[in-house]
């Protein structure tokens, strides 16, 4: 192509061209940049930071509670949750939650659009390439009125929608949650409540469907019926899958436990799974974590050749969340007496019943395709074997942002009673 007094043995001017013509086909970086390229604003980057501290005291007061077997909560979205009642809240109601969240220097206005952020962050699809349907609903009785200004923040901070209920009647009202919560999910979580416990006080319910979509599938063809050792005398009925991959490992033989890292598509985030080597109950494992422990266990871990078999289940589980905040420090917003939620129906008459806080993870074959080239090479040579059939701790951590999505406990999978073989 001619272009009209350009001096093409003119090195510089020739430089020159190249430039405005790649500045013609790119307008600037800014406009340019991808989600892959944002940072983090500092307020977001503080409740990333602190998710692994909220996440693990969360679960630490739920495995102690009696006959609770498995866990599931996303600390993430149970930041945003009280980030609601921070919203809704005015003196020391809200106050506590940023005492919770380790914000007590954060602006009002920045706690949300910092909250947002990383929800909005984490949870992007395309970026994670993951299935995550995260919905919240605000219910209050009939008599409240909702302010105008509260539904508009909380929808745009929280995504959050709201309904008047008549909770007197407990049929209806369970019947009404169950329908919103399994809609949400498409069908996956087609109960999330029993019962209504009070009927004079407002309910955050968060319902949420979660699938891991591997780095590396496993081979759909690869998966059989196996046990699962719920104890020692108790087997239950299950698929397993199974893949050998090179995966993060460590092999803790002082406290006689396995740490596995898989990575999730396009390796942003990663499901770390805890272990002991043989079927026991969790509690010894429980006592030892705390967020040094595992920054330690993490530390240790090398790509090592591993056998891996899992159980292909979907566990759902509903956990009712106001007693373990408030022993985190939530105790004016849930104590009726105390509470000043103002914000929310533009008086003190309102308190916080309960936090309804419903997950569905499906643990599946799903992901990329799998790298074939380092099958029959010495690094896969005498894989080390981690065989999930007992009960197992895990921890779904976002790479980029360094918080923690999901953490919790498989104890008791889906499935059949297996019977005892003579």
């Amino acid at each position: 192509m001619y272009f009209p007094g350009l001096l093409l043995n003119n090195t510089t001017m020739w430089l020159t061209f190249l430039v405005s013509l790649s500045l013609l086909a790119k307008p600037s970086s800014a406009a340019t940049a991808t989600s892959a390229d944002k940072v983090l604003s500092n307020h977001a980057t503080i409740f990333a930071d602190n998710s692994a501290s909220l996440a693990l005291s969360l679960y630490q007061n739920m495995a102690k509670e009696k006959g609770a077997e498995n866990i599931l909560i996303s600390p993430v979205v149970v930041a945003s949750s009280l980030g609601l009642v921070a919203l809704g809240g005015k003196g020391s109601t809200a106050s506590q939650v940023k005492t919770i969240l380790n914000a007590s220097k954060v602006q009002d206005e920045q706690l949300h659009s910092g909250l947002a952020e990383l929800l909005t962050e984490v949870s992007d699809p395309k970026a994670r390439n993951v299935t995550w349907k995260i919905s919240s609903r605000l219910y209050g009785p009939s008599s409240v009125t909702f302010v105008d200004e509260f539904v508009k923040s909380s929808k745009k901070h929280y995504k959050c929608d709201h309904s008047k209920i008549n909770f007197r009647d407990k049929k209806s009202a369970v019947k009404s949650i169950n329908e919103w919560a399994a809609k949400s999910t498409g069908g996956k979580l087609p109960e999330v409540t029993k019962e209504v416990e009070n009927t004079d006080g407002a309910m955050i319910i968060n319902a949420m469907f979660f699938k891991p979509h591997w780095d590396e599938k496993f081979h759909p063809k690869m998966v059989d019926d196996r046990g699962f050792l719920v104890t020692s005398s108790h087997a239950v009925s299950l698929q397993m899958m199974h893949r050998t991959g090179l995966f993060d490992f460590y092999d803790d033989t002082t406290n006689k436990l396995y740490l596995l890292s898989m990575p999730l598509a396009q390796k942003k985030s990663t499901v770390v799974f805890i272990m002991p080597y043989h079927v026991e109950p969790l509690e010894r494992l429980e006592k030892m974590l705390n967020k040094t422990q595992l920054d330690t266990w993490m530390g240790k871990m090398k790509q090592t050749a591993v056998a891996v078999s899992l159980p292909k289940v979907s566990m759902e589980v509903s956990h009712n969340l106001q007693k373990h905040l408030q022993e985190l420090g939530l105790t004016e917003a849930v104590d009726k007496s105390k509470a000043d939620l103002s914000n929310v129906s533009g008086k003190k008459d309102l308190y916080l019943s309960s936090v309804l806080h419903a997950a569905a993870l499906e643990w599946d074959t799903h992901g990329n395709e799998i790298d074939t080239s380092i099958f029959g090479t010495e690094k896969l040579k005498s894989p080390k074997l981690f065989y999930a059939d007992h009960p197992f701790i895990f921890l779904i951590k976002d790479k980029k942002t360094n918080s923690v999505l999901f953490i919790g406990r498989m104890v008791r999978p889906k499935g059949e009673k297996m019977k005892d073989e003579l």
